[in-house]
């Protein structure tokens, strides 16, 4: 089983930067597809970004291509997200996640992932 622990979450304005830590302990790292998703109140969690397992292939959310960059480092046993040119509606808590199976189409796929970080919070302030 992994354990997933998110960092990096804060305060900051619009059109600021901020990076997102996801570390894992447990299991085999390298063995597993890592995603960030994101929740607001009274919402569905929704996905932001996915990576395979060896982080040659990535995958965004449509309306979130061109600001976020995810990756991974393996040695580390790190995910991480990194959020440029950031709004108002990009508030909400980013979750880490992980999976084994990397089946085509399925990686923003959230019923998918069964294992979860307790989230990280971040506000996006005008």
């Amino acid at each position: 089983q992994v354990l997933l622990v998110e960092s990096g979450g804060g305060l900051v304005q619009a059109g600021g930067s901020l990076r997102l830590s996801c570390a894992a302990s447990g299991g085999t790292f390298s063995n597993h597809v890592l995603g960030w998703f994101r929740q607001t109140p009274g919402k569905d969690r929704e996905a932001v970004a996915a990576i395979s397992k060896d982080g040659s292939s990535t995958y965004y959310a449509d309306t979130l291509k061109g600001r976020f960059t995810i990756s991974r480092d393996n040695a580390k046993r790190a995910v991480y997200l990194q959020m440029n040119s950031l709004l108002l509606e990009d508030t909400a808590v980013y979750f880490c996640a992980a999976k084994l199976v990397s089946l085509s189409g399925t990686y923003l796929r959230r019923a998918s992932y069964p294992y979860w970080g307790q989230g990280t919070q971040v506000t996006v302030s005008s």
